[in-house]
């Protein structure tokens, strides 16, 4: 067998110092490099390129000793940094966040991540690289290496044939150049379809690491590769050609846009990384381009670039999380954090693992079967520490989740032996969710029954349905697709959402099939704009423009216009319609300004208190609305939260150190038990 020793080319690390600086720096703060994203693409193509050169030397070696040492390498490469970061981030997550819209999906991308599958629940969800709950998810930076991870699965098997034979190499260009082009178009349609997908998943990116792969068999094909010590010279047309690749990766770290990456986006850096890794690749010194891209600093940066990788974005999330990451103190310890572990990382971790005597004696399969081991066990390990959060956690959020979140409790010490059951059901666009009395001997209160329709803010009363079902035995019906409003008197809310009205007209159909005379149907929905959502500020200016503006306004009469003939469809079958008043909102998130860590967030800042004659005013055109409906349906009533959650004077997120609302507008399971009385009187007097 030939040597399978690689050639270094300094220039290479300093690639990978532009690509990890580059996403370092679009991770802090996205306006400071608005394309930096793409320097993952970078690291694509220099991952196909390398990853070819790597193997190239290995001469004529069957297929299985091939599978062995490959996935052995890519092991020893790969797993260690990342199995350890994993675990970190799971531990500090499970001590600092918890659980909510923004966390949802992390407990299980990071599980997924240990198998390199995070791309697939990521692009799963219907969230983008973008959005909110990636931006706080510490596990979203792995869908990259979920994408390298199933290309290196196949790629021994597109690149064997190379090895195996000379008069074979030509198969393996043909095979790579297929998945290039299948690749290519896929990208490209299913950019149109699913942009998500198209981002996260292996298929719309493999053609990336493909021109990384075909570049370097092209550079053998064409008899460049001869002699492994020669330097070929660097004449003024290799130096241009490198200048014009660089503009052009620079132009793309610039200019990338969101909304058209991965496809036509990603072609501006795959290209300007092919030209810099072509020019450059067994030349001399090609001036003043070669000086950055080989110094020092560069090579170091390049190097740790994994680790880098690996380490800034659990540690970014994290700050976002709790101190906040706007600051410039809390922006420099990030970076200082970073590059302390990083390091750290590279030298007892990778290093070792990579390099060392005592690795490199022990039998591949052994390795591939250890690094298997270590896969399936760190994700036990996770797994066990999500489930024991609520144990050792310090957030009091997920310390007191009776308090905090809204689910309640399906049994009541006052009626021994009755339990709420919940059973969900489908229904095209949304979910009913039916709540009934069991293993009861009570009398039931009622024998007519509540449905409900409406957005997140209707399960926000889910504490408050059980504990009502348990007291009376009345069957509560709930239609729900959270962020799907029910007649919200907000149609910019509801235009342009097809899913919503889907959600909206077949809840209501089924709805209708299962009214019975009597019975009462209940309509909560955000019907007041927010100030603030879970993750940014909107302002004052904002909301009250979308509550008082001339647009609002004539957004409103229309919406009550249209709302009159549902409310009297409803009523013609004998069932009586109560309104929710609207509760108040805030200008905070007091899930995530409850310790000590996270209350000086500047999430935080403008308090948990807004007073009683604020939110009256923005209550008030809502409940002018209302007053419109009942002149003109009959049997259409309100209930009000208010009296329940606010003072005279007051409306605070917070009773003592108990929390009222568990964001800037949704209820907590503490001020679902605040409201319950009111509910339960007005309910029973319509039942």
């Amino acid at each position: 067998m030939a040597s399978a020793k690689t050639a270094y080319f300094p220039y290479i690390d300093g690639l990978r110092a532009l690509a990890v600086l580059s996403v370092m720096l679009f991770h802090l703060n996205a306006h400071w490099l608005p394309g930096g994203f793409s320097g993952v693409d970078i690291f694509f193509v220099i991952s196909g390129f390398v990853v070819s050169s790597s193997v190239a030397n290995l001469g004529s070696i069957s297929i299985g000793r091939f599978l062995l040492l490959f996935y052995a390498r890519r092991m020893r490469r790969i797993l260690p940094a990342l199995i350890i970061v994993l675990l970190v981030t799971g531990l500090v997550s499970a001590l600092f966040i918890p659980s909510s819209y923004l966390s949802d999906k992390s407990q299980k991308t990071g599980l997924y991540a240990f198998f390199g599958l995070s791309n697939f629940i990521l692009g799963s969800v219907g969230n983008d690289y973008f959005s909110p709950t990636a931006e706080f998810n510490p596990y979203t930076h792995t869908w990259s290496l979920g994408v390298e991870e199933q290309f290196y699965l196949a790629f021994p098997f597109l690149f064997w044939a190379w090895l195996a034979r000379k008069n074979w190499r030509h198969l393996s260009v043909i095979l790579i150049a297929a998945g290039f082009g299948a690749s290519f178009v896929w990208g490209h349609w299913l950019g149109q379809a699913n942009q998500t997908q198209a981002f996260y998943f292996i298929f719309g990116r493999f053609w990336e690491l493909a021109a990384g792969v075909l570049l370097y068999q092209c550079f053998v094909l064409s008899g460049f590769v001869t002699n492994e010590s020669t330097r070929a010279p660097a004449t003024a047309g290799i130096k241009i050609g490198a200048w014009l690749s660089l503009a052009i990766v620079v132009v793309g770290l610039v200019i990338s846009k969101s909304d058209h990456y991965p496809f036509p986006g990603a072609i501006i850096p795959v290209i300007g990384t092919v030209g810099l890794l072509g020019f450059l690749y067994r030349r001399e010194h090609a001036g003043f381009i070669s000086t950055i891209l080989e110094s020092g600093p560069a090579r170091f940066v390049g190097r740790i670039s994994y680790s880098l990788y690996l380490w800034h974005w659990p540690i970014y999330v994290v700050l976002r999380w709790t101190t906040g990451l706007e600051s410039p103190v809390a922006i420099v310890c990030a970076v200082v954090m970073t590059f302390a572990l990083a390091m750290a990382s590279y030298r007892f971790i990778e290093e070792p693992f990579r390099h060392g005597l005592s690795t490199t004696r022990i039998p591949r399969l052994v390795i591939v079967g250890c690094g298997l081991c270590l896969m399936i066990g760190g994700a036990g390990l996770s797994s066990m520490m999500a489930e024991a959060q609520p144990k050792f956690s310090l957030s009091t959020v997920t310390r007191h989740g009776d308090d905090w979140y809204p689910y309640g409790t399906d049994t009541n010490p006052a009626f021994p032996g009755c339990h709420t059951d919940v059973a969900p059901q489908d229904v095209q666009g949304g979910q009913l969710w039916v709540y009934s009395r069991k293993s009861c001997d009570l009398p039931v209160k009622s024998s007519h029954r509540i449905f409900v329709i409406g957005d997140s803010h209707a399960m926000a009363y889910s504490g408050m349905f059980k504990q009502f079902v348990v007291q009376t035995g009345v069957t509560v019906y709930a239609y729900n697709n959270a962020g799907c409003p029910f007649l919200s008197l907000q149609p910019w809310r509801e235009e342009g959402n097809p899913v919503c009205h889907q959600y909206g007209d077949s809840a209501l159909k089924d709805m209708l099939t299962k009214l019975q005379p009597g019975d009462v149907v209940f309509l909560p929905s955000l019907r007041l704009p927010r100030m603030i959502d879970q993750w940014a500020y909107f302002g004052d200016e904002t909301a009250r423009n979308q509550l008082f503006g001339d647009e609002a306004v004539k957004g409103r009469t229309r919406s009550v216009e249209e709302a009159i003939p549902i409310l009297l469809d409803i009523e013609k079958h004998g069932a009586k319609v109560v309104l929710e008043a609207p509760k108040p909102i805030f200008r905070m998130v007091p899930y995530r300004c409850s310790d000590w860590f996270n209350r000086h967030n500047p999430i935080c800042e403008r308090g948990p208190l807004m007073n009683r004659s604020e939110i009256d005013e923005m209550r008030a055109p809502i409940l002018q609305s209302y007053a419109q409906m009942e002149a003109k349906v009959p049997n259409v009533y309100t209930w009000d939260p208010l009296p329940g959650l606010c003072s005279d004077k007051t409306c605070s997120a917070y009773d003592g150190k108990r929390p009222l609302f568990f964001d800037g507008d949704h209820i907590s399971g503490y001020g679902n038990l605040r409201v319950l009385p009111g509910f339960e009187s007005l309910m029973l007097k319509l039942l």
